[in-house]
């Protein structure tokens, strides 16, 4: 008799492509290879000054006990006074659940709302974990794939063609991961104007990289363009990238009470409480001063500048302009021709061998072609990695 040590469900799943290329990277320099890692999504920036000082005082004041399931009542406050200041969003108490981080709000989401049969709408090119949560939800992801010359952006029509009766959720990641484009507010009304037509559909709107921009154009999500449809929107954001904290684990979830009732079930039986130290590094994150993060976008604009000249300086490479996070996503189909390569994970492979420098293939990202290259590092390593990069692909 055979002996079955896997369940099917975590067979449907792969690794991250994005922690299997930082962790190769790793192996590679520990080895002694003079590898520039521009693989992971993290500023490389320190947690401002006032956030960890407050997480020292929390410590010191006794906070190593668990905490209510859904966060502690100053940070959700904290949250609720975001919203309303930031985005005009009206929430209470009840609609707030703070998890480990954004990634653990979006689980906890899959988890509460999908069953078999259940569709999940994600354009492409999508964070590589969007499809893996909701096959592990035993729901189907509907993978939309939109192009370079929408700007990566889903349009209506596209939309309104992938909605069918099984449709559950449909996920905005604005500004994204990995493509780094914004919707407009005008297109968002587009979005929402087909939405109208469909309740029985919930959008999962994405805001984790809000505060990491420079568009002229004030942040918007669907909740505040569409305000009718605020009662099917979950806004998903927290920490970890606006104020360097991607270790600290702290995420959210705004939502209708009765959603985030049954997210707040789940997460009761998985991890409790979010660390409680770090909720209180959350809340002065929220409170405090919001200048470390402005001071933040200006070294991630002066890099984009550097990285998007350079870039589009290649033969082969074409790289859209974008407003916001700290990713590029060059299309290098040429490029792998001419190489002779088959695809983009053999050229992120050629990249990392050839040139020492980790990039994500595209591929992962649901856009084969393409290479996230994250620009979260110093000014000095994104001018070796793109002379790297240009030596490689002018050989």
């Amino acid at each position: 008799m055979s002996i079955k040590f896997l369940s099917e469900r975590v067979q449907r799943v792969q690794p991250s492509a994005t922690l299997a290329i930082a962790d190769k990277a790793r192996r590679l320099k520990e080895a002694g290879r003079d590898i520039i890692s521009l693989s992971t999504g993290e500023p490389d920036f320190d947690t401002p000054e006032h956030i960890k000082e407050a997480a020292i005082k929390s410590i010191q004041a006794g906070a190593s006990k668990y905490t209510a399931v859904d966060g502690i009542t100053e940070l959700k406050t904290a949250i609720i006074n975001k919203l309303k200041n930031d985005n005009g969003l009206d929430y209470t108490a009840e609609d707030i659940l703070v998890s480990c981080g954004a990634k653990h709000s979006l689980y906890n989401i899959c988890q509460a709302m999908l069953d078999a049969g259940d569709e999940v709408i994600i354009p492409a090119p999508y964070w590589v974990s969007y499809p893996a949560m909701a096959k592990l939800a035993d729901a189907t992801p509907v993978i939309v794939k939109t192009s370079q010359a929408a700007e990566f952006k889903i349009t209506p029509a596209q939309l309104e063609s992938a909605i069918t009766e099984n449709t559950r959720l449909l996920i905005i990641n604005s500004p994204s991961n990995p493509c780094a484009i914004n919707y407009t507010a005008d297109e968002l009304k587009a979005l929402a104007d087909v939405l109208r037509k469909y309740p029985q559909v919930f959008i999962i709107s994405d805001d984790i990289y809000e505060h990491i921009s420079w568009s002229d154009a004030k942040f918007v999500n669907i909740a505040m363009v569409a305000p009718d449809l605020k009662a099917r929107v979950i806004v998903v954001n927290g920490v970890s990238k606006a104020y360097a904290m991607t270790g600290w684990r702290i995420g959210y979830i705004a939502a209708d009470t009765k959603l985030t009732k049954a997210m707040k079930k789940i997460q009761s039986q998985s991890t409790s409480n979010p660390t409680a130290v770090a909720q209180y590094a959350a809340l002065a994150a929220l409170t405090g001063s919001h200048e470390p993060v402005t001071e933040m976008c200006v070294h991630f604009k002066r890099r984009y500048d550097l990285v998007f000249d350079g870039l589009n300086a290649i033969d082969g490479v074409e790289c859209l302009p974008t407003e916001g996070t700290f990713y590029a996503f060059p299309n290098v189909e040429k490029i792998i021709a001419k190489l002779g390569l088959k695809n983009d994970i053999e050229l992120a492979e050629y990249l990392l061998e050839k040139a020492g420098v980790a990039v994500v293939p595209g591929t992962a990202f649901g856009a084969p072609g393409h290479f996230r290259m994250s620009y979260a590092t110093s000014d000095e390593l994104l001018k070796k990695a793109l002379e790297k990069i240009t030596e490689a692909f002018t050989a």
